[in-house]
């Protein structure tokens, strides 16, 4: 198969028992470690008010990794664009890029939006698998979170009083202008970022549909990041999707597409599936619009009495979540990259203890590299 480098998505989680300054240090230490492994990429979400996940401002946190790392290519995954302006994003990356010139991917996505309708993919699922026999779970409805009281209550903290978001397609241009110097007011009043013009920064649309994300990512010629951890039943959809969207630009000449998965690895089956015990009920507290949990210890996750709807819930997620030995998870991975044909891998990975999340990258990456893959991205 091709060289597939594999990259880190760190949401900043925060253990139970722990403490968010624990977490941001333990993130900032596992990157560290994740450039020493020999990752192509540490990648930083953005979520606002959950009890368990710190990962509020990538633009800070990648400050804070940048000075603690000096090789390892760094972005968000990804700036929600929802409640910021392509203004301030740009001047923020613009900052980054102006002391740690070269390294900064500009991962940007949506917010606040309805979810895309159901889209046909160009890739048959049977059964629920790809014809490669990935697992591609039954479509998951996020539209009851949109009437949620906590979501309402964060979109109304998050915004200035009677704003509104703007296009997203539009928000794209207007990035892509500030970046290039060439934004013009449609009064043709000029508008330079100092420093963000010119800024060496690699950008990428992060979606989890073939819809507006996969769209504008397509159209504009940028690179594009699936979302398989977040919503797996449409992976095929919006790598499909941004591919027949896609048009040639100054960036690329070819789509660009890396994948995202939850991975827990450990020296065999039964002790990853230990330390992947409390992932299902830190799912379960997403999906019922209370915000991240504390990520629970094996014992604290058992004690939860599971009901039918919870399970539910979380199933689609559970199976899609790749758990074992080294062996056993580089064989979904690359059953992963084959279905989706792409580009890069992007791994997420939560353990309770920070030295079993440590050590899963590790083995991880010696598994991979003995594959014959290697950490360079095109």
């Amino acid at each position: 198969m091709p060289d597939i480098p594999l990259g880190v998505l760190d949401l900043v989680p925060i253990s139970s028992g722990s403490s968010a300054p624990q977490a941001l240090r333990n993130s900032i230490q596992l990157a560290q470690r994740a450039e020493e492994f020999g990752y192509a990429r540490y990648w930083f979400a953005e979520h606002h008010l959950n009890p368990g996940v710190a990962g509020t401002s990538p633009a800070v946190v990648l400050a804070l990794t940048a000075a603690a790392t000096s090789t390892i290519r760094l972005g968000s995954g990804a700036v929600q664009l929802g409640h910021r302006t392509a203004l301030s994003t740009v001047e923020e990356f613009g900052l980054l890029d102006a002391l740690h010139p070269g390294r900064f991917d500009l991962g940007l996505g949506r917010s606040g939006g309805r979810p895309s309708p159901p889209l046909p993919s160009a890739t048959p699922v049977v059964d629920g698998r790809a014809p490669n026999g990935l697992r591609i779970p039954p479509r998951f409805s996020f539209e009851f979170l949109l009437g949620s009281p906590r979501i309402a209550l964060q979109r109304k903290l998050l915004l200035l009083p009677n704003a509104e978001s703007q296009e997203y397609g539009e928000q794209i241009d207007d990035v892509l202008a500030l970046l290039a110097g060439t934004y013009r007011s449609p009064d043709g009043v000029e508008a330079h970022v100092v420093p963000g013009e010119g800024a060496d920064v690699e950008l990428w649309i992060l979606g989890s549909s073939g819809g507006t994300s996969a769209e504008v990512a397509g159209r504009n010629g940028l690179r594009f990041a699936a979302n398989y951890h977040v919503s797996p039943a449409t992976v095929l959809e919006a790598a499909d999707g941004y591919r027949a969207a896609f048009q040639p630009s100054d960036v690329l000449d070819k789509p660009y597409v890396s994948v995202s998965v939850d991975v827990v690895v450990a020296e065999d089956d039964s002790t990853a599936r230990e330390l992947a015990t409390g992932y299902g009920l830190w799912v379960r507290s997403i999906r019922t619009a209370r915000g991240a949990i504390q990520f629970p210890t094996p014992a604290e996750a058992r004690a939860h009495v599971w009901t039918d709807e919870d399970r539910a819930l979380v199933q689609d997620r559970i199976d899609t979540q790749f758990v074992g030995s080294p062996a056993r998870v580089a064989d979904q991975l690359e059953q992963l990259q084959e279905a989706t044909d792409a580009d890069e891998l992007l791994i997420t990975t939560i353990t309770h203890a920070h030295t079993d999340r440590v050590r899963s990258y590790e083995l991880l990456a010696q598994e991979w590299r003995r594959r014959g893959h290697s950490a360079q991205s095109s």
